[in-house]
């Protein structure tokens, strides 16, 4: 086994699908290179979640982009965790930072924002943006910026 992979339980296994949230799905890996400043991006297209209110489901493709530091999350837990919001009722702007703090807590980055394109629902769009810098660096002022700069009519 390669060092990167120690503690990796999702990566070439059998795929066993959560049926409720479960941030417990999400595993990381060294990062090779924490010495650079460096992008990640995700683009999930297949997103689902419910309604809190309704329970009917809501579709959306969310883009996770983030600059690793220490650790980096695993792709194949990633999309397991994201796969466990099919059952979970919340707001789509809920699901964004929901994502986004589980996703800090596992990784500690320098940087991440999360994006949700989410379908039309009675004519009405939603695309929530979530972001943040490491406190005390200069991806704080990154964030604050970009948050400050991000388009209300992003598409």
């Amino acid at each position: 086994m390669e060092r990167w992979e120690e503690g990796l339980a999702a990566l070439g296994r059998k795929t066993e699908y959560h049926t409720a949230y479960a941030p417990q799905a999400l595993e990381t890996f060294a990062n090779r290179h924490p010495d650079n400043d460096y992008r990640v991006c995700f683009r999930c297209p297949e997103f689902t979640s419910l309604c809190p209110v309704t329970g009917q489901p809501d579709f959306a493709t969310l883009q996770i982009d983030y600059i690793p530091d220490l650790r980096m999350v695993e792709s194949k837990s990633l999309k397991l965790y994201l796969f466990s919001f099919r059952n979970h009722g919340a707001f789509h702007e809920d699901c964004v930072n929901l994502i986004m703090k589980d996703l800090i807590r596992v990784m500690d980055p320098k940087y991440i924002e999360v994006t949700g394109f989410f379908t039309p629902r009675g004519g009405i769009s939603l695309h929530p943006f979530c972001n943040y810098g490491r406190p005390g660096t200069k991806y704080e002022s990154w964030a604050e910026q970009r948050l400050a700069r991000y388009p209300a009519h992003h598409a």
